[in-house]
């Protein structure tokens, strides 16, 4: 079984000394480097980057730059997201954003979970836990997002939290750790 293999497979795998991890890798910072580096007005351009990038994105995206994103097919958004500035997904599992989420500047979403024991760690092995945010999400910025955690549909997530563990359907959550405060209704309309 191919390191890649074992990382699809939320099995321990080397990402640090196998060939063609490094390679998918370099091939994908190198993508970021041009499309952080294209100016904003050259959408024609930006937008054959992205698709290079990012494979398994809906319509009506819009990502603004400085973006990263260590593999690039492993990224799934849905229609009508839009990702701020300095957007980084680390994406050795699957990072999948629903359709109409809004992610606030800053945030990092990490799949990479490293083993605890020193002596384990300094093998370079790490195991990919992917992320789920489901649809009409909004997250404030400066959100981290750690490896295995789904988010609920229509969850809103406060600026600068750090999200341990899951978090329901319509909830309001905030803080280090994030924790829900309450749940969002009707009567938090603005209309």
């Amino acid at each position: 079984m191919t390191e890649r293999e074992k990382a699809a497979q939320g099995l321990w795998y080397d990402a640090n000394n196998n060939a063609e991890l490094l390679q998918l890798r370099e091939d994908a910072e190198e993508l970021c480097f041009r499309l952080n580096q294209t100016a904003p007005k050259d959408k024609a351009a930006r937008e054959a980057l992205l698709r290079q990038l990012l494979p398994h994105r809906g319509q009506n995206t819009t990502i603004l730059s400085p973006f990263l994103a260590d593999y690039g097919y492993n990224c799934f958004i849905g229609e009508n997201v839009f990702l701020n500035h300095g957007a980084y997904l680390m994406d050795g599992a699957p990072i999948t954003i629903g359709a109409y989420c809004f992610i606030g500047p800053n945030c990092g979403m990490y799949t990479a979970n490293h083993p605890l024991l020193a002596e384990e760690r300094e093998t370079g092995l790490e195991q990919a836990l992917p992320i789920t945010i489901g649809e009409h999400c909004w997250i404030g910025g400066d959100v981290t997002i750690l490896p295995g955690v789904t988010i609920g549909s229509h969850t809103v997530i406060g600026a600068k939290s750090v999200v341990t563990t899951d978090l329901p359907d319509h909830v309001l959550a905030v803080g280090n750790p994030c924790r829900v405060l309450r749940s969002i209704s009707e009567e938090d309309s603005i209309f």
